[in-house]
């Protein structure tokens, strides 16, 4: 990262944790936590919870939909993550209660999707991010994200469950495209060296392999393949839960896990909240898959989280590489 961006980025960090007021960490720092309702084998519930996103106090725009405040240069912005986050968890809650509001929420959510799902350079359909993004390469406005097509799938999957409405599932179909396709040819995909596909959260060379963002960007994939019986998903989806089944070791430092490969002297280890995120993924993920080796690697990491000395060696280590790399 230019010196730019690292003064860039931690006057991001000041402003959001020290500095008054609300800002984008208040829509993403919500507690993990798996849905008790949510179901393996229906499009029912999404399968964390996300109350808390739901009822997101933050800013909104004049037709209710979130925005977050960046503060800086980036100012107030659309997301398409949050959105989707934000509509997942008003769908659950309307699951339960049938509530109106609720109801108006999610769908809110859904046709701002639906309305700004746009076509890329090579002709994929994807939401992108208006605002540039400091990351180990900067990403340049528009860009797009594996998360962001997964989750905003999974909502429109719901939302044409709901509703009986093929604009919805149409919209997914489009999306679910970008997951057919390698990075280089406008997908999401990137291809390891032996032919494992990993589905990238931050689309930059050579690739990083967020941890949390490729196991969330997988449910969409799963849940297109419960919304329309596609083959192709299926098949995706099984491959990428072999991905993860063969390299969840190299996200295992022995006291704590890893956010991402990031391919630097320091590994990028995960904070406490993603690390927690992991762990709930995980157990998600094993219910999804039947694929019982995510659960022991849940089990051990819930182990090293009750640890003080393996959480204190964690957050030393974290603190060196922003020091090191942001």
């Amino acid at each position: 990262m230019s010196l730019a961006g690292r003064i860039h980025y931690y006057r991001r960090i000041l402003k959001a944790y020290v500095l008054p007021g609300k800002s984008q960490l208040t829509f993403w720092h919500d507690t993990p936590q798996a849905n008790p309702h949510a179901r393996e084998d229906e499009l029912g519930e999404y399968y964390m919870s996300f109350a808390e996103k739901a009822d997101y106090a933050g800013h909104h725009d004049s037709a209710g939909v979130p925005m977050l405040d960046y503060h800086g240069r980036i100012g107030m912005q659309y997301n398409p993550i949050a959105i989707a986050q934000w509509g997942l968890g008003n769908y659950n809650l309307y699951r339960r209660g049938r509530s109106e509001g609720r109801r108006k929420k999610f769908l809110l959510a859904t046709e701002w999707l639906l309305n700004n799902l746009e076509t890329n350079s090579a002709g994929v359909s994807v939401w992108n991010h208006h605002f540039d993004w400091e990351y180990r390469s900067p990403l340049r406005a528009p860009w797009y994200s594996g998360l962001a097509q997964g989750q905003g799938i999974s909502l429109l999957a719901r939302a044409q469950q709901a509703t009986s409405e093929a604009k919805y599932i149409d919209a997914a179909g489009r999306a679910f495209e970008s997951f057919l396709k390698p990075v280089d040819e406008g997908g999401v995909i990137f291809s390891d060296e032996r032919g494992d596909p990993w589905i990238e959260e931050y689309l930059v060379f050579p690739p990083t392999h967020i941890l949390n963002g490729f196991i969330w960007a997988l449910w969409g994939v799963y849940d297109y393949c419960l919304a329309t019986g596609s083959s192709r998903a299926r098949q995706l989806f099984e491959r990428c839960v072999g991905t993860l089944r063969r390299n969840l070791d190299r996200y295992d430092l022995g006291f704590w896990s890893l956010y991402e490969q990031s391919g630097t002297r320091l590994p990028m280890v995960a904070s406490p909240f993603y690390h927690q995120l992991h762990i709930v993924q995980l157990k998600i993920l094993a219910r999804l898959s039947g694929e019982d080796s995510f659960n022991a690697h849940a089990d051990r990491w819930e182990r090293y989280a009750r640890s003080r000395a393996k959480r204190t060696r964690a957050l030393c280590y974290k603190g060196a590489f922003k020091l090191g790399y942001y």
